[in-house]
């Protein structure tokens, strides 16, 4: 599975792959958003723009989806590393930095030591859940006979 790893939390975070990296933050517990944005999020529809997280090194091109029109739109005055977590979708590992517009005491530190550490691949599908045994099994014809 892919791996997100939040730099600002410190935590390393598995996922399927195409699923939306807002989602993935906030069922984990990863605070995506200051007062205001926790205030008047729009729900993960890319209106609002405050989900939005940096992806430092570039490595966003092959680990998350491409930018969407809305994020285009949205955060054209903003970095080329910002995207709008909503509108992403995580295809491989990758590293991510929450509230880029707040400072970080030893944010290039912190970086660097979260790029010291190896990110697994991860692979590029869902995986397959296993054949449940016995489903396929015809009924047995015993239990008529026991009539």
């Amino acid at each position: 599975m892919p791996v997100i790893r939040f730099v600002r939390e410190g935590r390393d975070v598995e996922c399927f792959p195409g699923e939306n990296l807002r989602e993935v933050a906030l069922r984990e517990g990863i605070q995506l958003y200051g007062l205001k944005g926790t205030l008047g999020n729009c729900g993960g529809c890319g209106q609002c723009i405050t989900c939005f997280v940096a992806v430092p090194e570039g490595g966003a091109s092959q680990a998350l989806s491409e930018r969407t029109v809305v994020e285009d739109q949205k955060l054209r005055r903003r970095p080329q590393t910002w995207r709008l977590a909503c509108q992403a979708l995580v295809q491989e590992s990758v590293l991510v930095l929450t509230r880029p517009q707040v400072g970080l005491p030893d944010q290039e530190a912190l970086l660097a030591a979260a790029r010291a550490q190896a990110l697994p691949p991860g692979p590029t599908a869902w995986p397959v859940p296993p054949e449940q045994e016995g489903a396929l099994e015809e009924p047995s014809a015993t239990s008529d006979e026991a009539s």
